[in-house]
């Protein structure tokens, strides 16, 4: 069967490229497009589609109200079309806590030679969207401050040496999964590197609106700055992120190599670098995504001494990333979205407790 998709957009003009982009594959239909919030609704009724594709900033009711009123009383795939503004990408972030799934930025409609990738891009996270699990992920927001909370007082022995790292990778789903394993993390933790992927322009807010919710200090990564206890540093949306070692201190670096497995920043990257310059140093830590990205880079990893989680089917949203790297045999356990962040203390304070206690 084909995934039914609703396309929700004030402009004309990005209905109309949405919907020709949508019906060139095989395997899409579009059910219906609405201008506005208050046309979608009957159209959801009438339609019910697979996924929604919901423009942000819209006359009527805005799309921010709008997609909270769906997650409450009518659950779906939802992804956000976005402007690539301060204002849009606030937006973005704010919907991707609502219950979205992802989003992608709205086409430079003047450059057609940029269409065909965005064709790829949007109709890939549709296919994503269309089997998100929309229900785990709201049970695993709501008890983000709960039950995995309360276990992290029996942790002994702060973390604070700059020579563990935690790295960590993401996609489709891994905005709300990297801030729910984020605020639970002390703020004497060990450095935090992350890659998820996300266009340049949503990632300096993506870590603005962490480093409001956590404990710790998160930014995004500038280049050249020291790994820190205490800090995570996102790879911003222009740039692979790796790591490296400036004589006993662990440096960040970005690059503006070709992508990676389509990506740019890409897990694989930034874990192929961990395993290059900390080894058994390192925690990896795979969670949602689509697509194979981090697979092999933390293989890698684990050849080279590092001890790695994947967040577990049940609470991802898109299984693809963490499955992969399971199938490679990259991965050490497999844990439950809220129960990461106390596993991977737990990891690190039983295995390298005499390094990490002063």
């Amino acid at each position: 069967m084909k995934i039914k998709v609703l396309i929700i957009d004030d402009s004309a003009l990005i209905r109309s490229i949405l919907s020709e982009i949508i019906r060139s594959q095989p395997d899409m239909e579009v059910v219906g497009v609405a201008p506005d919030p208050l046309v979608a609704r009957e159209l959801i009724k009438q339609c019910n589609p697979d996924v929604l594709t919901l423009d942000v900033e819209m006359p009527k009711m805005d799309g921010l109200d709008f997609l909270e009123k769906l997650m409450r009383l009518r659950p779906m795939p939802v992804i956000m079309v976005s402007s690539l503004t301060e204002r849009g990408s606030e937006i973005t972030m704010r919907a991707l806590e609502l219950g979205a799934v992802d989003f992608v930025t709205k086409p430079k409609l003047s450059i057609q030679s940029g269409m065909n990738e965005y064709a790829h891009v949007i109709t890939d996270k549709i296919r994503a969207a269309s089997k998100a699990r929309i229900r785990a992920r709201a049970i695993a927001s709501s008890t983000q401050s709960g039950q995995a909370l309360s276990v992290l007082p029996s942790v002994k022995n702060p973390l604070v040496s700059s020579e563990k790292l935690i790295i960590v990778g993401a996609s489709t789903g891994g905005t709300e999964a990297i801030k729910n394993f984020l605020v639970q993390m002390p703020s004497d933790c060990p450095g935090i590197l992350i890659t998820q992927h996300m266009p340049e322009g949503f990632t300096k807010s993506f870590a603005t609106r962490l480093d409001g919710l956590c404990k710790i200090s998160v930014s995004e990564a500038r280049g050249g700055e020291r790994i820190l206890p205490g800090h995570a540093y996102i790879a911003p949306g222009h740039s692979h992120l790796l790591l490296a070692r400036s004589g006993a201190n662990y440096v960040a670096e970005l690059s503006t190599a070709d992508p990676v497995n389509r990506h740019r920043p890409s897990v694989d990257v930034l874990f192929r670098s961990a395993a290059k310059s900390a080894g058994k140093n390192a925690v990896g830590v795979i969670l949602t995504g689509m697509g194979k990205d981090g697979a092999e880079g933390m293989l890698e990893m684990k050849n080279s001494g590092a001890y790695n989680f994947a967040q577990d089917e049940a609470t991802c949203v898109v299984f693809g990333m963490p499955r992969e790297a399971i199938a490679v045999g990259a991965v050490n356990e497999v844990v439950p979205l809220n129960d990461l962040p106390h596993r991977v203390l737990h990891y690190l304070d039983q295995h390298g407790s005499r390094a990490l206690r002063v």
